[in-house]
């Protein structure tokens, strides 16, 4: 069974809609990568490599809104900085991006 949190431990989490502005290779990574540039409205754009090649070409990604972690500190990954965690769902087949369903503004938080 998992740990119960507070409701004060899930607004720590800052989970906010964005939408994909840019989407570049990624050949430095150890496993297959994008480096992907998402505007999350007042907080700003902000990068990260994202694992989700399997199931995503660039052209799928851009435009999308997709939830992303944006208070975690800065991670280096290889030359590269990623700002913030895209989230997904882990499958047999690759990461699911979490989106939205329907559109909202960049920034919005999850509640």
């Amino acid at each position: 069974m998992n740990e119960s949190i507070s409701w004060a431990d899930f607004e720590k989490v800052h989970l906010c809609a964005g939408t994909v502005l840019r989407v570049e290779e990624f050949p430095e990574a150890r496993k297959p990568a994008w480096k992907l540039w998402v505007d999350f409205g007042p907080h700003g754009v902000r990068k990260t490599s994202a694992q989700v090649r399997a199931l995503y070409e660039a052209d799928d990604l851009i435009g999308r809104q997709i939830v992303g972690v944006i208070n975690f500190p800065p991670k280096q990954v290889g030359p590269f900085v990623s700002e913030f965690l895209l989230t997904g769902f882990p499958t047999d087949e690759g990461v699911v991006i979490t989106t939205l369903e329907r559109a909202v503004p960049n920034g919005t938080r999850l509640a």
